[in-house]
């Protein structure tokens, strides 16, 4: 810079015009690298600061647990050969955690309740599940980034032939414990009886082998139960419609913060439909962006 000054000055002197010319235009040449190099600094910044933040909130162990739930045929499976984890929400988990730049560790479960569970009790960092207001007292959403349906079986020679005629008095609707369809129908259902699985891939053989009236989960599911069990037919329809998001336990701000614009930047980019496409998903729809 000394050198570039000096140049300029003796070009001040021996030159034609004003002296003053130079250094004006030096000064101004100045003054707009060092305003450009702040706001290039001011644009990267947020972005590293907030990956730092969110990474020591969502990974604070040095790697990313995330809980993927085989219960929910949506969401994650398990590859019939070799056994390991695949799907959506397997999916979104190790593309966040290559954005953080950290490991990432699955912990698995066969039921939406166990999930739940776990995050009371810290063993995950990250979940897939549906919201629910009850949820919400031990985790922080993002906004949906899948939409699905759910439905009812009933046995071929049942009586019952659309969705209101379920919420009678002497049905009993089998459900996963804890599933979402469990919480909703809790809140909704006021004749017919709730009868609780242990997990929602068990309802159908449950209403089947005790002789009940319904089952019901993830459309889905229940299809495939329909062609698996003799006897059984889906209703019309859906009941609910499921919002199924991505999650971080409680106190974790920079870490929502992040996920929520992770999951509506998966969406915008296609990600989503294209994991669901590749997993071959049908019956489930990639969400909206979120309202604000």
């Amino acid at each position: 810079m000394r050198t570039m000054a000096t140049s300029s000055l003796k070009s001040s002197r021996t030159g034609k015009g004003s002296r003053k010319a130079p250094w004006a235009a030096l000064r101004a040449a100045a003054i707009l690298c060092l305003a450009t190099g702040l706001a290039a600094c001011g644009s990267m910044a947020p972005g590293a600061k907030e990956r730092t933040a969110a990474a020591s909130e969502l990974a604070p162990s040095g790697k990313l647990r995330a809980a993927i739930n085989f219960g929910n045929p949506i969401l994650a499976t398990k590859d019939a050969a070799t056994g390991e984890a695949r799907g959506v929400s397997v999916d979104l988990a190790r593309e966040l955690g290559r954005r953080l730049g950290v490991p990432v560790e699955l912990v698995t479960y066969n039921s939406a309740g166990k999930v739940v569970d776990g995050a009371r009790t810290k063993e995950w960092d990250i979940g897939f599940v549906a919201i629910d207001p009850k949820r919400a007292q031990d985790m922080d959403y993002s906004a949906p980034y899948v939409i699905i349906e759910g439905a009812y079986l009933v046995p071929q020679a049942s009586p019952i032939k659309v969705n209101a005629d379920v919420d009678r008095k002497g049905n009993r609707i089998v459900v996963g414990a804890g599933s979402a369809y469990d919480l909703y129908l809790s809140r909704e259902i006021k004749q017919a009886e709730l009868v609780r699985a242990p997990t929602s891939p068990l309802v159908a053989d449950m209403m089947v082998r005790e002789s009940m009236e319904v089952a019901a989960g993830v459309k889905q599911q229940l299809e495939a139960d329909a062609k698996r069990l003799p006897g059984l037919r889906l209703l019309d329809g859906r009941f609910m419609v499921i919002n199924q998001a991505m999650a971080t336990p409680k106190e974790r701000p920079a870490g929502s913060r992040y996920l929520r614009e992770f999951v509506e930047e998966m969406k915008r980019s296609g990600f989503v439909a294209e994991a669901l496409a590749r997993h071959r998903i049908e019956g489930a729809a990639v969400a909206p962006p979120e309202q604000r």
